[in-house]
């Protein structure tokens, strides 16, 4: 149960990212995961190719892929004429690859690791033994979604990225910035990215393949909990962790990576708006 808490904390993070930009653009962020594992491999070259402290790397690999993020949607989305969800759509699966390759060429095959934040010192609970790394995920989950919380609430620029995801044309009329407010989306999903790759790199190997599955084991969390829904994506996350870890230790190891897409089929089937999503109806 703690070990699937654990991997669905990072789940969540990842399916927040899938709603930040699903609220501002309505589309599906495919290479989401190819953030994740860009997080991760920056902070393992600057830990051990420039020898920076861990707590320096984080922030810098986190604003470093903020500024991918950014600039993804700069260069492959924005210049796009008479763009629609399923171009955008595509365009996401394409820089998904793309990244990928890159990937491969600078980092290699080879899987990475990082070092703990803490330690490898195990921490014990009656007969259950938790690294303190475990302790770091769930606390960056934490701490990330009370600062996504301040911004959007308390900051002018965050109150007109939920405006724009609201109604794009009224904060149009009303002299917001919606393309600039996009930007800004697709960078902050970077972030959220980053951080999930950070603080799981040091709980198992990284290579330049792994954002595949990470990013669609955070979508399937999106649609577990509700896509759109912030409250949703974190329920989701967890659930789907927790789930994971309870079927491979109940039924079978190898089928603990078919889980969560298990779930995700049967709420698209039972309740295709997920735990907290919203209803929609159109009329046609």
């Amino acid at each position: 149960m703690l070990t699937g808490i654990t991997q669905g904390c990072i789940y969540a993070m990842i399916a927040l990212g899938f709603t930040i930009i699903y609220n501002a653009t309505n589309i599906i962020n495919f290479a989401q995961g190819e953030l994740v594992m860009l997080g991760a491999m920056t902070a393992i070259a600057l830990t051990t190719l420039l020898g920076l402290p861990l707590m320096l790397a984080f922030p810098v690999s986190v604003a470093v892929v903020t500024l991918l993020g950014g600039l993804f949607y700069k260069l492959a989305l924005s210049p796009m004429r008479r763009p629609t969800s399923i171009k955008l759509i595509i365009v996401t699966v394409g820089g998904s690859i793309f990244i990928k390759g890159v990937a491969m060429h600078v980092w290699g095959k080879e899987a990475l690791v990082l070092k703990s934040f803490s330690g490898d010192q195990t921490i014990k609970f009656g007969e259950v033994s938790m690294a303190p790394q475990h302790f770091w995920v769930m606390a960056v989950l934490v701490i990330s979604v009370i600062a996504l919380n301040a911004f959007y609430t308390r900051t002018i620029t965050g109150k007109a990225m939920r405006a724009c995801a609201s109604n794009p044309r009224a904060a149009s009329l009303m002299g917001i910035d919606v393309g600039r407010m996009t930007l800004f989306t697709w960078g902050l999903s970077g972030a959220l990215g980053a951080a999930a790759g950070i603080v799981i790199a040091p709980l198992t190997m990284m290579s330049y393949n792994m954002g595949t599955m990470m990013g669609l084991k955070g979508f399937s969390a999106a649609i577990f909990g509700g896509i759109g829904s912030t409250p949703g994506a974190i329920a989701g996350g967890v659930l789907i962790g927790v789930i994971e870890n309870l079927g491979a230790g109940y039924i079978s190891s190898s089928l603990k990576d078919a889980m969560a897409f298990v779930v995700m089929l049967i709420v698209l089937f039972v309740r295709p708006s997920g735990l907290m999503g919203m209803r929609r109806m159109e009329r046609v």
